[in-house]
């Protein structure tokens, strides 16, 4: 609504000298406001759109978002107008109050980019969390946490394996003429195929990990080309076996079950296309009385579909 009233603000003089009644016209002063709110607020309409859009983006894009969130509000706290800083701070301590813990699954999530890995990390936590102490820990938390999932990711792989392999062995046993010679000899490329197979079967805990940690990053040819982190590690499943496997379960987890629209918009559940008519009182009354009904007697709301 503000932004639309800024492309419109030439309108609003001429409408006082048509009409008489108008008495709310803004002041330049009014408009110098208006442009700094919305230049605060467009930073969090494209978060909300990210975040909690029904297109459900995965994990890795929130941890910029939320990190552009703290820049702007810290940065209108110190505004030389004090209308913004009351507004900021205010914004700024329930900000503190909700991320004063590190969120695992964002962060983790943004190591797993490709083009990100370590550094949007260490670059954020510094601006999020401080003092410096703070943020050094919550990095090596993070780290520690990757670290311990990745390896669950590995005993989960080996059990996986052995239980391939033992498969086989007993089909084998079952089936002796298919896999073993007739004259019931193992020959020595058997036994060294069986060691190779086992050798394969236990790959090291943090191999994968280290090396694409230590790789460079993913730069893509173009800021504007879209990038898919899932179609990346889909291409590079054969590299990382285990690594790419935990990428693919973390990164579709959605940060909000709901639309943020829908959350704050009751409107069409409560008001359907019957009762726009219906004046303020007589809605209130129905809502009311139709609350009170179904705790009276113990009935299930119906869920419209």
């Amino acid at each position: 609504m503000l932004s639309a009233a800024l492309k419109f603000k030439i309108v609003f003089p001429p409408y006082k000298k048509r009409e008489p009644h108008y008495t709310y016209e803004p002041s330049q002063e009014d408009w110098e406001k208006v442009e700094k709110v919305c230049q605060l607020l467009e930073v969090f309409n494209l978060a909300t759109h990210v975040i909690s859009s029904s297109d459900y983006p995965t994990t890795n894009l929130y941890l910029p978002k939320v990190w552009r969130v703290k820049q702007v509000v810290d940065k209108a706290a110190e505004d030389e107008d004090y209308f913004m800083r009351e507004m900021a701070v205010a914004m700024k301590v329930k900000f503190d109050k909700y991320w004063g813990e590190c969120n695992l699954l964002i962060a983790i999530a943004s190591v797993l980019d490709p083009r990100c890995k370590l550094y949007v990390v260490n670059y954020c936590f510094p601006l999020i969390y401080k003092p410096e102490y703070v943020a050094k820990e919550n990095v090596d938390m993070v780290m520690t946490s990757l670290e311990m999932l990745y390896e669950e990711y590995v005993q989960l792989s080996k059990e996986e394996t052995f239980a391939s392999i033992s498969g086989e062995v007993d089909n084998s046993g079952n089936n002796s003429s298919s896999n073993v010679p007739s004259s019931g000899l193992v020959t020595g490329f058997d036994q060294i195929m069986s060691i190779v197979r086992e050798k394969q079967a236990i790959p090291p805990m943090k191999y994968e990990l280290e090396v694409y940690l230590e790789e460079g990053l993913c730069i893509p040819d173009s800021i504007t080309n879209s990038f898919s982190a899932l179609e990346w590690w889909k291409n590079n499943s054969l590299k990382y076996k285990i690594l790419s496997k935990m990428t693919t379960d973390i990164l579709p987890i959605p940060i909000s079950t709901v639309a943020s629209e829908s959350t704050f918009s009751a409107g069409g559940r409560v008001i359907d296309e019957f009762r726009l008519r219906l004046n303020e009182e007589s809605i209130a009354a129905l809502v009311c009385g139709g609350d009170w009904l179904h705790n009276k007697y113990n009935l299930e709301k119906i869920q419209k579909v």
